[in-house]
């Protein structure tokens, strides 16, 4: 029973952070977790600039 629980808050916390960034990019926030989403001037919140498709993503 306890798995089952664990299991659904698990599930819960997934789903809430993945509809928070569904909801972000339809409003048009580039960078979901920066703090100036909307107004980063930052290279890295545009998805566009070459800077961006560069970078390698390390787990």
């Amino acid at each position: 029973m306890g798995d089952f629980i664990v299991l659904g808050i698990i599930l819960t916390i997934v789903f809430l952070a993945g509809f928070k960034v569904y909801k972000d990019k339809k409003n048009g926030i580039k960078c979901s977790g920066c703090a100036h989403a909307k107004s980063c001037a930052s290279e890295s919140c545009t998805t566009g600039s070459p800077a961006s498709k560069n970078k390698m993503i390390i787990l």
